[in-house]
């Protein structure tokens, strides 16, 4: 029984680890994912509020993580809790929900505005082509592809 309740405590770490590093990864790309359009207009996640959302979603959740993960290590190495009474165990469960309902959150919003704005934006790429018959914007469209 006590190697089975290693190997969980130990999973518990390893899993934290994993999303203290996926939390940051997502950070970084989506602050460094941006494109030039043809005026010289840059776009960032910047000037999408929900992409802002997002980024600020990943950062709660990161910090969250970066500041359970000592007490993660040291419940793995000893076996036992750092601080015994009932405090730490609900800030673990009630964290862990409130921090896991807030990235969904963020998810959510981040795939609703990309799928909303890739529909939005090829549809006014297109009537702008049949409208005024200029050509040429497929480019445009391919970067903002490519951004969302």
């Amino acid at each position: 029984m006590a190697s089975k309740s290693k190997s969980v405590l130990i999973s518990v770490v390893v899993l934290r680890l994993l999303t203290l590093g996926l939390l940051a990864a997502s950070i970084v790309l989506l602050y460094l994912d941006k494109f030039t359009l043809s005026g010289g207009t840059k776009i960032s996640f910047k000037d999408v509020i929900a992409y802002r959302y997002v980024i600020a979603t990943g950062i709660i959740g990161f910090l969250y993580s970066l500041c359970q993960i000592p007490f993660a290590l040291y419940h793995a190495s000893k076996g036992k809790r750092l601080i015994r009474n009932r405090c730490l165990l609900e800030f673990d469960f009630f964290g862990d929900k409130i921090i896991a309902f807030l990235l969904a959150n963020g998810v959510g919003a981040g795939f609703a505005v990309t799928f909303e704005l890739k529909k939005l934006l090829k549809d006014f790429i297109k009537s702008v082509e049949a409208m005024f018959g200029v050509g040429g914007l497929d480019e445009t469209d391919l970067k903002t592809d490519k951004f969302l």
